[in-house]
């Protein structure tokens, strides 16, 4: 088997990482839009007497958004877990389309977080941001040579 190089194999990680998130996330909302009625009917009828606040936040959040948008958001994710996925593959058999995608992904998605840290500083966004940006990097100055 081959040997990879580590930065290579942890972007691979990373982007693996994103791909099951997301599809864990389009799943959910994707769920909590066929069950909208019951989840309803439970956030009404449930009292949490402060035992978990987050569960709480989250079925206010849940609850008072639009079905159309879990239903976007669900399959937006489910798509965006997809392409993630192959950009992981492609990563890891070091095809040269693969770094491509990955880098214009990467590369779209700078400016809206520079956007974001200049309304508002974060630890998160600072983390995801420099996790792109170090991403971004990488992939640039290790760009697969065409063979000859």
């Amino acid at each position: 088997m081959k040997k990879r190089p580590l930065g290579l194999v942890a972007i691979v990680a990373y982007k693996s990482f994103a791909a099951l998130l997301l599809m864990v996330t389009s799943i959910a909302l994707l769920l909590t839009l066929k069950n909208y009625q019951t989840l309803e009917a439970f956030s009404e009828n449930y009292v949490l007497e402060g035992k978990s606040i987050i569960i709480d936040w989250i079925l206010k959040k849940v609850i008072n958004l639009n079905p159309r948008t879990l239903a976007f958001s669900g399959i937006g994710a489910g798509v965006y877990a997809i392409i993630t996925s192959i950009e992981a593959v492609g990563l890891w058999y070091e095809k040269r389309w693969a770094h491509v995608l990955v880098l214009g992904l990467v590369g779209i998605s700078i400016p809206p977080e520079v956007y974001e840290l200049i309304r508002g500083i974060s630890l998160i966004k600072i983390f995801i941001f420099l996790l792109n940006l170090a991403v971004f990097g990488y992939l640039l100055r290790n760009f697969p040579k065409h063979p000859k």
